[in-house]
């Protein structure tokens, strides 16, 4: 009688290596292990009571591939596949640098001063110090630190006087030289003025209604003083309707100016410095002085608002006393001309 020996059981590393798992305690090879190489196809899993109908389907590849790059500069995951094109590698293409500008000495220089400025280090007025100064400071030569104040000039950051006694003197940024280059812009683009006195007639009653919200004491004392000190100027024998209409403009400057909102100021102060400034070929008259004092009354209504914190009462006054005050006496079609002929 012939008697069988078992087969003899294999290494672990050496079964490991042909793809087959051992139980422990016996030495017949248990099922290979599923390979993690992709099968090339998608699986699909059925939900229970579902039949397979892919056999009459048209094959259609929706998978998506996953890989792993490993191009320098280009970490991570990458998929590829419907909806996920190949990237093309910045290396195959030469396309790993770009254009780099290296700016001049003069605007590095130009641009230290005007943080400067910007920030409040200096001052309004403030000279700054004599060029061999700067020039030693900098470590640059007169023409770069003469070219780096012409760039702050035209920014009307600094104004230069040449002499004995000159120097460069120190200006905080306003408003009116972007209200100059804004009215530039829209000269260019044909602008009628009426188009502005809109925009302004719209902008304008936003700011009173959140000044009429959020005005404070000092605010409403500031304005207070300003109408009497006008009342005063009416109340004389012989009013002059020049300095009434002056001291008119100024409350609407002040009213601008105690408005919390700096966007909104600046914008509608530019807007205003550009009808202010506009040269049409007949001046704008002064009104006469029973129109003069209707407005005056109109701006006593207007603080009253202010100080009972109205917005919707202060906001409807003046967006009615812009709309029906003549600021101009040009046609709708007058365009703007800041250049002159």
């Amino acid at each position: 009688m012939t008697v069988l020996q078992p087969p003899r059981a294999l290494g672990n590393r050496a079964a490991a290596s042909r793809g087959h798992r051992f139980d422990k305690n016996s030495a017949i090879p248990e099922a290979p292990i599923a390979s993690a190489e992709p099968t090339g196809h998608p699986v699909r899993l059925a939900r229970p009571g579902e039949t397979d109908d892919r056999e009459s389907r048209p094959a259609r590849d929706t998978t998506t591939t996953i890989t792993r790059t490993g191009t320098p500069g280009i970490g991570g995951i990458t998929a590829t596949g419907p909806g996920h094109p190949l990237p093309t590698p910045l290396l195959a293409t030469n396309r790993v640098g770009q254009h780099v500008r290296v700016p001049k000495t003069a605007e590095l220089v130009a641009a230290h001063l005007r943080r400067q400025i910007v920030r409040g280090e200096l001052q309004e007025g403030d000279a700054l110090p004599p060029e061999a100064v700067l020039m030693e400071q900098f470590g640059v030569s007169r023409p770069t630190l003469r070219e780096a104040f012409r760039v702050l000039e035209s920014e009307a950051l600094i104004s230069v006087r040449r002499g004995a006694h000159g120097g460069a003197r120190v200006h905080t940024p306003n408003g009116d030289v972007a209200a100059r280059y804004t009215a530039l812009v829209l000269e260019h683009r044909h602008t009628t003025l009426a188009d502005i006195h809109t925009a302004h007639t719209h902008l304008e009653p936003t700011a009173i209604r959140l000044l009429a919200t959020t005005a404070t004491d000092h605010t409403l004392t500031t304005l207070t003083a300003h109408l009497t000190a006008t009342d005063h100027a009416l109340t004389t024998p012989t009013p002059d309707p020049t300095d009434i209409h002056t001291r008119h403009l100024r409350f609407h400057t002040l009213l601008l100016d105690t408005t919390t909102n700096h966007t909104l100021t600046m914008i509608t102060s530019m807007l205003r410095h550009i009808l202010d400034a506009t040269t049409p070929d007949t001046p704008t008259p002064i009104p006469d002085l029973p129109t003069l004092r209707h407005q005056h009354t109109t701006h006593h209504q207007l603080l009253t608002h202010l100080t009972q914190h109205d917005p919707d009462a202060a906001e409807t006054l003046w967006r009615h006393h812009l709309t029906t005050t003549p600021h101009t006496p040009h046609q709708p079609t007058t365009p703007l001309d800041l250049l002159g002929e």
